[in-house]
């Protein structure tokens, strides 16, 4: 049985913010992001360490700013090359991808 991945935490600092998962060594994964007025949003970076890969936890960093676009009506710039590829997987997300 593997263990549960802790709850990805939202923090916020003027324009700048980042999703982060807190592994229980200190590792953190994290996925920064700017806004852009209050209808946009830039992800312009995501780090997962090593401790981390093969658990998906990239994509679910990825996918909760997209569920948080959704519930805000704002549209998401995936100017981070990993997060470009997970919306061109994911057809899905195109309501919130900013054309």
């Amino acid at each position: 049985m593997s263990e549960q991945l802790p709850e990805i935490e939202l923090e916020e600092n003027g324009s700048k913010g980042r999703y982060v998962l807190r592994g229980p060594d200190g590792a953190e994964a994290e996925m920064t992001f700017t806004r852009v007025g209050a209808a946009q949003l830039i992800i312009d970076h995501t780090g997962v360490p090593d401790v981390f890969r093969g658990q998906g936890v990239g994509l679910r960093l990825v996918s909760r700013a997209v569920e948080d676009a959704r519930a805000t009506g704002r549209k998401i710039i995936p100017l981070c090359p990993f997060a470009a590829a997970q919306f061109r997987r994911h057809p899905e997300w195109a309501d919130v991808l900013k054309q």
